[in-house]
C-alpha cells in the first residue's frame, strides 16, 4: 500500500475521533472556549512533530507566495473549525461531520480547475454519491 493511502486511512481515523470526543468535551463550555483549548492542543503538537522529525530545516526554503499561501489555508482552517464547533455544539455530530465532509467536493472542484489535476469517472461516481447524501441530510425533514 502507498504512503500517502497510509497516512490518509490514519487522518481518516482520527478525525472520525475528534468530532465525537470534541462533542464531549464542549458539554460545560462554549464552542469558542472548546475549540481555544483544542487549538492550544494541535499548536503543541504540530511543533514537537516538526522539531522531532527535524523539519525546522525546511523553514529557510519558504518563498513569500508559500507563507501567504499557507497563511490564506490557516485563515480558512480557522473559520472552517469555528463554524464547525458552533455546529456540532447545537447540533448532532453525526449529521454535522456527514455534510462537513461535503468540503469534499469543493476541493475536488478546485483540484481540477486551479491544481489541473485529473478528473476520472471514480471520482465523479463518488463525488455523486456524496452530493447524494449531503441533498438527504440536508433536506430530510
Amino acid at each position: 500500500m502507498k504512503n500517502w493511502v497510509v497516512f490518509s486511512l490514519i487522518s481518516m481515523f482520527f478525525a472520525g475521533l475528534t468530532s465525537v470526543i470534541a462533542k464531549m468535551g464542549l458539554k460545560n463550555v462554549s464552542s469558542d472556549t472548546g475549540l481555544a483549548v483544542r487549538t492550544v492542543v494541535v499548536f503543541i503538537i504540530v511543533w514537537l512533530n516538526v522539531f522531532i522529525f527535524q523539519s525546522v530545516k525546511d523553514f529557510k526554503n519558504l518563498t513569500k507566495q508559500d507563507i501567504l499561501f499557507l497563511a490564506i489555508s490557516g485563515l480558512t482552517t480557522s473559520l472552517s473549525w469555528i463554524f464547525y464547533y458552533k455546529a456540532i455544539k447545537i447540533g448532532n455530530v453525526s449529521q454535522v461531520a456527514l455534510i462537513d465532509k461535503g468540503s469534499i467536493i469543493i476541493t475536488l472542484l478546485l483540484s481540477f480547475i486551479v491544481l489541473n489535476e485529473t478528473f476520472t469517472w471514480k471520482i465523479g461516481l463518488g463525488a455523486s454519491f456524496i452530493i447524494t447524501g449531503l441533498l438527504i441530510l440536508t433536506f430530510n425533514k
